[in-house]
């Protein structure tokens, strides 16, 4: 007899799931979007649960000054699919691995700088159109939108008692603000961590 239980996420449930986790970022942060930029978002989460689709096959973990590149010398439907595809894993890396790009040769300021220049180019490209408003407010927005998927990130990675201890050394490491009131209210009290500059 076939098994007929249901699978444990479809496509629908895991975009609900993350709109909860955008709503829920919105409100913490006191940050309000259009909603078809809620919706971008939720999206943009959905995609990028596979890693395949952030880093296809053919182009690997591409550097994002060769996207911006290629986008230039595209025009039409190409331009407009390079160009998203720039903002777009600017935004995700940037606001779910920001941490991480400290030590590297390019840090999170050079993704927020092309990330927002790439839908800046897409709302002049759709001006007049319905979507011109979306990507402009992505443009403008995109560090506020960064700390978005900041804390998204960090509210999915405490749901196992190893993601929490990830998180709190991430606190420690760092001292975000954003971090010490996500363990707050998981019952985790954060220490402050010492100034660097504190000799004893």
């Amino acid at each position: 007899m076939p098994d007929q239980s249901p699978p444990l996420l479809t496509g629908t449930s895991i975009k609900e799931y993350f709109r909860e986790l955008v709503d829920a970022a919105m409100q913490s942060q006191r940050v309000k979007v259009a909603q078809v930029t809620e919706f971008y978002l939720v999206n943009l989460l959905a995609e990028f649960l596979s890693t395949q689709n952030l880093f296809p096959a053919e182009e690997g973990d591409e550097p994002l000054a060769f996207m911006l590149k290629r986008a230039q010398e595209q025009r039409g439907f190409e331009r407009i699919r390079e160009l998203k595809r720039l903002g777009d894993t600017s935004l995700y890396i940037s606001g779910f691995f920001g941490d991480s790009l400290g030590g590297r040769l390019v840090d999170v300021d050079y993704y927020v700088a092309m990330g927002g220049r790439a839908y800046s180019a897409l709302s002049e490209m759709f001006h007049g159109a319905n979507v011109e408003e979306l990507y402009l407010e992505l443009s403008e927005k995109f560090i506020r939108l960064v700390d978005l998927l900041g804390e998204i990130s960090d509210r999915t990675v405490f749901k196992t008692n190893q993601g929490l201890i990830r998180l709190y050394e991430r606190y420690v490491k760092t001292g975000s603000e954003r971090v010490a009131k996500i363990l707050s209210e998981e019952g985790v009290l954060p220490i402050k961590p010492p100034d660097p500059g504190f000799v004893q």
